[in-house]
C-alpha cells in the first residue's frame, strides 16, 4: 500500500480553450473538476494502476467535502483530517498547444493542533504502508521544517519515504534523509542556489542533494526527460511524446509509477518515465491507466546525455 500525505490538497477546475485572450469572454470547448494536490494526484494515479492506496488529508468547507466525494467514488480510501478553514480551489486553463495557464490559491491556514492531527494520523496510517509519499506545498500555519519531522517520525516507524515539495521545506527536510525527494529542474536549482543549463548539471545537483541527506533523487526536467540519480550512479530516461494535452498532474504520475515500480533502477525510472508521457497526453489531470501506457516510446539508458542543453526549467506544479 502507498499512502500519501498532501498537507494543502485542492479542487481543480480546468478548462480547455481554443486561446487565452485577456479581457475577453472565452468559450471553453471542454472542462473537469478533480481532487487536487499533489499527493491525491500520487494516489489516484496509484489506483488508476490497480494498486491500494491511502489518501491522508486535510480537509474543510464545501470544497473539501467535494474532494472527498470525488476521491470515494474513483475508490480511494482517505484518511481526513477535519479543519476549520476551507479547502483551496484552483483553476486551470488549457490551451490546445500544450500551454497551461494555472490560478492556485493559497489555502487555508492550520492550526498547530491540526497540524498535530495531520502528524498523528500519518503515523497511524502509515503501519501497512509500503511507500509514504510526501507532496506539494505546505499550507499555512505549518513550519518548513514539518516535512523534516514527518520524515524522521516515518523513518523512525520503519517507513519509507518519498519526498515531492520545493524550497525551504525540500531543503529543512534533507538532514531527515528522506528516501526518495523528486524536484523539477526549477527546484532542484533552487536548492543548489545556482543555475542549470545541462543535463550534466542536473546530474551534479542531485549528487550534491545526495550529499546532504536524500537517498535518491528522481528529477524532472520537462520536455527534456528524466534523470534518476543514486548510489548506484546516474540514469537518463525520455519518451516521444505525440502532443501535449495537460501537463498537470504528470510529476505525480511519475512518482507513482516509480513507486509503483519498486523505487529501485532504470526499470523503475522507466515506469516514472512512461507514465509522465501518458500523463501529459490527457486532459486535466487525468491519471493514466495501465491501458495508456506506451512503454515502446521509453528510452531509459546509463550513458546519461551530460551535454544536452535544457530547453526548459521544469514543468508547472
Amino acid at each position: 500500500m502507498i499512502l500519501t500525505v498532501t498537507p494543502n490538497p485542492s479542487l481543480d477546475r480546468t478548462y480547455e480553450i481554443p486561446d487565452l485572450a485577456r479581457g475577453e469572454v472565452l468559450r471553453a470547448t471542454g472542462d473537469r473538476m478533480d481532487p487536487g494536490g499533489k499527493g491525491v494526484n500520487v494516489s489516484r494515479a496509484v489506483a488508476a494502476a490497480g494498486q491500494r492506496t491511502v489518501a491522508v488529508l486535510p480537509l474543510g468547507g464545501p470544497p473539501g467535502r467535494l474532494v472527498a466525494e470525488l476521491l470515494a467514488g474513483q475508490g480511494i480510501e482517505t484518511a481526513v483530517v477535519p479543519v476549520a478553514g476551507v479547502t483551496r480551489s484552483n483553476v486551470a486553463l488549457a490551451e490546445p498547444d500544450g500551454t497551461l495557464t494555472k490560478i492556485n490559491a493559497s489555502g487555508p491556514e492550520l492550526t498547530a493542533a491540526e497540524s498535530q492531527a495531520l502528524l498523528d494520523t500519518v503515523a497511524a496510517r502509515s503501519r501497512t504502508a509500503g511507500w509514504i509519499a510526501c507532496c506539494g506545498s505546505l499550507p499555512r500555519g505549518l513550519a518548513p521544517s514539518w516535512y523534516a519531522e514527518l520524515v524522521a517520525r516515518a523513518h523512525e516507524s520503519g517507513a519509507r519515504i518519498a519526498l515531492d515539495t520545493s524550497g525551504p521545506s525540500l531543503t529543512a527536510a534533507l538532514s531527515a534523509r528522506p528516501d526518495v525527494v523528486k524536484p523539477n529542474a526549477d527546484e532542484l536549482a533552487e536548492a543548489v542556489g545556482r543555475p542549470l543549463a545541462t543535463v550534466g548539471d542536473a546530474v551534479k545537483a542531485a549528487e550534491e542533494l545526495r550529499t546532504r541527506g536524500a537517498g535518491v533523487v528522481l528529477a524532472s526536467l520537462g520536455a527534456d526527460g528524466q534523470l534518476l540519480v543514486s548510489g548506484a550512479g546516474a540514469f537518463y530516461g525520455a519518451a516521444s511524446v505525440a502532443a501535449v494535452r495537460s501537463n498537470v498532474g504528470a510529476g505525480d504520475a511519475s512518482l507513482a509509477g516509480f513507486l509503483a515500480a519498486g523505487a529501485d533502477g532504470p526499470d523503475a525510472l522507466a515506469a516514472a518515465v512512461a507514465h509522465g508521457a501518458a500523463a501529459v497526453q490527457l486532459p486535466g489531470s487525468v491519471m493514466p491507466t495501465p491501458s495508456d501506457l506506451d512503454p515502446a516510446a521509453v528510452l531509459v539508458t546509463a550513458d546519461v546525455p551530460l551535454d544536452r542543453a535544457l530547453m526548459e526549467q521544469g514543468s508547472p506544479r
